[in-house]
């Protein structure tokens, strides 16, 4: 029988601080437990059958004595707390140095060689709200045609422009530029486009936002191509390893379309892995402090999670994850430190089973590797916890 794993990053939602986090300055963040305490409790019920409310104390998920799943939660060693960090980690790729950060804005030094490179003058340079900066700056950008240049407390440089002042294409490209150029002491994370439309004081951002990342080293996903195994991302997946190690990639609109897309990759790819990120809890609820949105996301997940449970296969091995918190009912908007869930199923696995506290992300892509029938163990880091979910 094919052997499939498939994996669901739910993007940003963290369940507690991990023990470094006032380090970052996330004491008391907790994203799952603070934003069901905000609205009163979550209705969850597949993730509560899954083991969910066994990890942490969440206000309306009850922690079944017959869940289904295994359930604990993932400790980051990399010293981050943004998305491609905590992926990379997860197959495998730990960073021993954090991606740099640029608080005060990217130095003027860069910003001229990038003007000239681009052939434009940028607007911005800060650490921003990317919804804020737009409004600030949105109408200059259309009467000068400059960029908007912004970042924030992740290793970030990020690019919004007018779809209709700056085609995507060109936006793209000036993107790639910047990718080109920020290497070294400059390297972030991600370059991110954030084309957007409309007019001043009703600018909206599209879907066709970008992410341009850093090459990662080996991975799990190398490993498994190597193989002659499919690895299928869904959503921006394909963007945090820069292509690396993705045979098939799926972008994706939004939380929907991500798992109408991973439906369909599950119909289309019956063996290999289906990596699935999941963008919306972040990018349109954690980042603005918005728990009753961040809520409605969770629920609406959980009830389309269900199509996925459906249609599993007998040698199906599903994971549901998190790379980060970002917690919505705190002062910060940024990203925090946090432990990650891990909820596994497996049809032919023992029920009810506590995975505990998981050293590393890694462990993760430590047992998709075996359940596929890769050895990774000496060659990558993690370890496996599969003895621990099949019978």
């Amino acid at each position: 029988m094919m052997a499939r794993a498939i994996v669901i990053v739910l993007d940003s939602v963290g369940i507690g601080e991990m023990p470094d986090a006032c380090c970052y300055g996330d004491e008391g963040s907790n994203t799952l437990k603070n934003t069901a305490a905000a609205v009163g409790g979550l209705k969850v019920p597949n993730l509560e059958k899954m083991g969910l409310g066994h990890i942490e104390h969440i206000k309306g998920v009850r922690p079944l004595g017959d869940a289904v799943g295994a359930f604990g939660k993932m400790n980051e060693q990399a010293k981050g707390k943004d998305t491609t960090s905590g992926h990379w980690e997860m197959m495998g790729h730990i960073l021993e140095e954090p991606f740099p950060t640029f608080p005060d804005g990217f130095p003027r030094v860069f910003l001229d060689a990038f003007e000239q490179k681009i052939g434009r003058k940028t607007l911005g340079n800060k650490v921003a709200s990317g919804t804020v900066i737009i409004e600030e700056l949105g109408k200059e950008h259309m009467e000068t045609g400059y960029p908007i240049v912004y970042t924030s407390a992740d290793s970030v440089f990020q690019i919004a422009a007018h779809e209709e002042i700056i085609p995507l294409e060109e936006q793209y490209r000036i993107c790639n530029t910047a990718r080109e150029m920020l290497q070294g002491e400059y390297g972030v994370g991600r370059v991110i486009a954030r084309p957007f439309i409309g007019q001043p004081g009703a600018f909206v951002r599209t879907p066709n936002r970008h992410d341009f990342s850093r090459l990662p080293g080996n991975t799990v996903l190398d490993s498994l191509l190597e193989a002659g195994l499919p690895t299928v991302g869904v959503g921006k997946i394909s963007d945090i390893f820069a292509t690396k190690g993705i045979s098939q990639s799926f972008p994706t609109k939004n939380n929907r379309d991500g798992m109408d897309k991973l439906l369909q990759a599950m119909e289309d790819f019956p063996e290999g892995l289906i990596f699935v990120n999941l963008v919306d809890f972040d990018m349109l609820y954690g980042h603005r402090n918005n728990p009753e949105g961040y809520a409605h996301s969770l629920e609406e997940f959980d009830e389309l999670f269900a199509g996925v449970l459906d249609i599993l296969k007998e040698d199906d091995l599903l994971m549901i994850t998190a790379d980060h918190g970002c917690d919505p009912t705190t002062v910060s908007t940024d990203h925090s430190r946090e432990y990650v869930p891990i909820l596994a199923y497996h049809k032919l696995m023992q029920s009810n089973v506590d995975l505990k506290i998981r050293n590393s992300f890694a462990d993760l892509g430590a047992t998709v590797a075996e359940h596929l029938g890769v050895n990774t163990a000496g060659v990558l880091p993690g370890e496996s916890f599969y003895s621990l979910v099949r019978k």
